[in-house]
């Protein structure tokens, strides 16, 4: 019964390295289907898995300013957060949603569910990152097993130009970004939404919309936590 069933958690001002554990947690060690949605964790850096330091971030900015560098545990690209940085996570089994578990057919089966919700003819996936015209505003990655997927998002509802500073160009960028520095490549979906809340709120009524569910409250998951399973999420 319970794999019929969207579970959802809400997080607030959890710290993205807390939260990407959490996931890693549910992925492996948890057979339920899950939608986490995470607001205001504090800024950081975050790497997917075999993401080079060296190749990724300025030296000498994080000299000046440190930060956090976390290593998650998906693939995908370097990205840096803040508080503003709306975080949303899907986990499902194959047998749930009938798309093949491929990244490919994971980033379709996205933009069909996402496109109500930005009612504009300008959102768009372009290679694997939710765009509004040629702007990007959302990055995205995957972790796939057996019968399970995952996909998450960061979300720009704003964003600090000088945070932008702690990221080095890629050596394989997007051909749709044309070398554009990251404040000339990015936009913020508050522009699109009069507040952080009611894109919330939206958000939960599309996917009530599409999926029976059930809200989880964060102490329920403790077990699972706790529970062996494989950890690849690293600080550095």
């Amino acid at each position: 019964m319970t794999q019929s069933i969207m579970h959802i958690l809400q997080l607030e001002d959890v710290p993205i390295f807390q939260q990407l554990q959490i996931e890693e947690a549910l992925l492996r060690a948890d057979d339920r289907n899950w939608c986490i949605v995470n607001y205001g964790s504090p800024r950081a850096i975050v790497m997917g898995i075999s993401g080079k330091f060296d190749e990724l971030v300025c030296k000498n900015k994080i000299t000046q300013d440190p930060i956090q560098v976390i290593r998650r545990f998906s693939g995908g690209g370097t990205v840096v957060i803040d508080e503003n940085t709306c975080f949303i996570t899907f986990i499902c089994n194959t047998s749930f949603i009938p798309i093949k578990p491929f990244p490919v057919h994971v980033m379709q089966w996205t933009e069909q569910f996402y496109r109500p919700l930005f009612n504009t003819e300008l959102f768009a996936i372009k290679e694997n990152d939710y765009v509004l015209g040629d702007y990007k505003f959302g990055g995205n990655a995957q972790s796939i097993c057996k019968n399970r997927w995952l996909h998450h998002s960061s979300i720009l509802w704003d964003y600090s130009s000088e945070n932008m500073e702690y990221l080095l160009l890629p050596k394989k960028i997007p051909n749709y970004r044309s070398e554009r520095a990251h404040t000339e490549f990015l936009c913020k979906i508050k522009d699109y939404w009069p507040e952080k809340s009611q894109f919330r709120k939206d958000f939960l009524n599309q996917l009530q919309t599409k999926f029976k569910t059930r809200t989880v409250k964060k102490e329920e998951i403790e077990v699972i936590l706790k529970a062996p399973h494989r950890k690849a999420t690293v600080l550095m």
